[in-house]
Formats: C-alpha cells, sequence, structure tokens
C-alpha cells in the first residue's frame, strides 16, 4: 500500500538537522538554508555572518579582551579551505600556507584588549598571511562557552556529564558548565576520558573524594574559578593550567582538582567548529595540531 507524501515544514527540517533549543530564528534559517546550499563559495565576509550565527561574538565584544571575528582580512576570492589551530602563531600561519588554507581560524589570536605596534614578530605574522592571502579568525570565549561546539562543552560530552548548568563566572558571564557524571569514576578515569591521547596532565591534586559523581568545567587558564565549587557538591574541578596560590585551597576545601593543560583542554573547540563548517558548508578544513605540553 503506497504512503502518502508528507510536506516537510520549514520547522521540521529544524528538528531534522538537530539545531540546539537556543538558536536565534535567524540562525535557524541561516543553517537550514546552508544545508541546502552545500558546497557554496563563501568569502570571508560570509564566513564571518556564519560564525556569528551561532557563536555570541557581539555579545561579548565588551566582556572578552580578545578581538573576536576578523583580524586580518584577505581579498573576496572564495575561500576553499580553513585551517584550525589554537594558536595564532608563526608556525601555524606556515603550516596554513603550507596546507593551502585560505584561512585561519584560531581560538587564541593576535589582538588583546590594547593597540600594538605592527613590529617584530607580530609584523613577520601579519606579513605572512597578508603575503599569502590568508584570512585570521579568533574567537576566544564565545567558543570556551558554546554550549555545543564549546570546549567546555565537548569536555562536558567526552564525560557523558548530565543536568548540565553554566559554571565560571567570568566579567559576569558563565563560561564553563557543571553536572553529574553518569557513573561515579576516579580521577584516573576522567583523565583518560579527557586526553585521549594518554598524555598526562599537569597537575592532579587528589584531596576529594575517590569515585568522583559531579564535575565543574573551565578550559584553559581558570585556575581560580575554582573557588567557585568550595562549600558546593562538585567533587572534581577540571581546568587547563594549574595554580600554586590555589593548591591549598583546594586542599583545605576537600576538593579535587585537575589541570589537563591550556592547549589539551582547548583543542576541542576548533576541531567542533571544523566539523560543523565542512557539515554545513562543504568546505574542507584542516586542523594544525602545535602542542606546546602546558
Amino acid at each position: 500500500m503506497p504512503t502518502a507524501k508528507r510536506h516537510i515544514s520549514f520547522f521540521d527540517s529544524v528538528a531534522v538537522l538537530g539545531l540546539p533549543w537556543y538558536a536565534s530564528f535567524h540562525g535557524r534559517l541561516f543553517s537550514f538554508i546552508l544545508n541546502f546550499m552545500n558546497n557554496q563559495t563563501w568569502n570571508i565576509q560570509q564566513f564571518d555572518t556564519w560564525c556569528r550565527s551561532f557563536l555570541t561574538i557581539d555579545a561579548l565584544a565588551n566582556t572578552d579582551d580578545s578581538l573576536n571575528g576578523i583580524q586580518v582580512g584577505r581579498s573576496n576570492e572564495p575561500i576553499t579551505k580553513v585551517g584550525f589551530a589554537v594558536d595564532a602563531c608563526l608556525e601555524s600561519i606556515r603550516r596554513a600556507k603550507e596546507l593551502g588554507a585560505n584561512l585561519l581560524f584560531v581560538h587564541h589570536g593576535l589582538f588583546w584588549g590594547k593597540p600594538l605596534r605592527i613590529e617584530g614578530v607580530l609584523l613577520e605574522r601579519i606579513r605572512l598571511l597578508v603575503d599569502n592571502d590568508i584570512a585570521l579568525y579568533g574567537c576566544h570565549l564565545p567558543l570556551d562557552m558554546n554550549p555545543v561546539v564549546g570546549n567546555n562543552a565537548v569536555l562536558a560530552d567526552l564525560l557523558s556529564l548530565q543536568e548540565r548548568k553554566p559554571y565560571g563566572v567570568y566579567h559576569g558571564v558563565a563560561i564553563g558548565v557543571a553536572g553529574v557524571l553518569e557513573t561515579p569514576l576516579t580521577i584516573a578515569q576522567i583523565v583518560s576520558k579527557i586526553l585521549p591521547d594518554n598524555s598526562k596532565p599537569l597537575s592532579v591534586i587528589a584531596a576529594g573524594k575517590e569515585k568522583v559523581s559531579r564535575v565543574a568545567i573551565v578550559s584553559g587558564g581558570a585556575a581560580s574559578e575554582v573557588t567557585e565549587a568550595f562549600g558546593t557538591d562538585i567533587d572534581l574541578y577540571l581546568t587547563g593550567e594549574p595554580s600554586h596560590s590555589m593548591y591549598h585551597y583546594v586542599v583545605e576545601n576537600k576538593l579535587n582538582f585537575v589541570a589537563a593543560g591550556h592547549y589539551a583542554t582547548e583543542v576541542w573547540g576548533v576541531k567542533a567548529v571544523a566539523r560543523k563548517l565542512a557539515a554545513e558548508a562543504g568546505i574542507e578544513t584542516v586542523f594544525i595540531d602545535l602542542p606546546t605540553g602546558l
């Protein structure tokens, strides 16, 4: 018996695409259109529009020291390949050039809250970008805090964290996440999930429960945000960098603390954006891995 054809509405398509609940109508519409226009050519302004459709760049303009968005532009020629890296440095730019990327998307860009003289190493970095028509796009806190492709969200995904809620208030904005593990885990088991390459964390302070149920996460250099966990039901705080000044406070508050590495906790966001770009726009992407061990 033949089945009747079902008309698929815009809202049906939104559900199929799995767009997040928080997406604005225009963001949803933009993503909807993109899925029917895969493999279209974009210039740098169109890439910027796409990023701003899901990353809160404008909303954090007065909060984040990073100059988020286009930091170094390029010609209006189509973007055919995008490199993704944690840091903007000479080596990541050289790799982008060698790999044929027209644009380099990074978590840590070149400009941070104050005017800089274009000289020395900064001049060399910008010259390499401009001479090779490679754009530089930076995204710091908007990438940390995004609930789907953000560094903290992906780390939470690796731990299958449930009952998620905002954590880690920075200048009035919560950039991290806290939640409950499906089943209690040891610190070693948690580390193996967030460092799947079997690398070692920079620091582990095992001052709390042997089996961890509740975890708070703020990637990168956020050791001081551990204080928000004191006096709560959180069993373990996960960040990138350790802090000598926080050590005794952590021990005396009987909390577990893991500093898994600034770089290691911040590869996840750029990788997630790369996957999203490839899926939604059909643009080739490449991850440029330059671990610092820090």
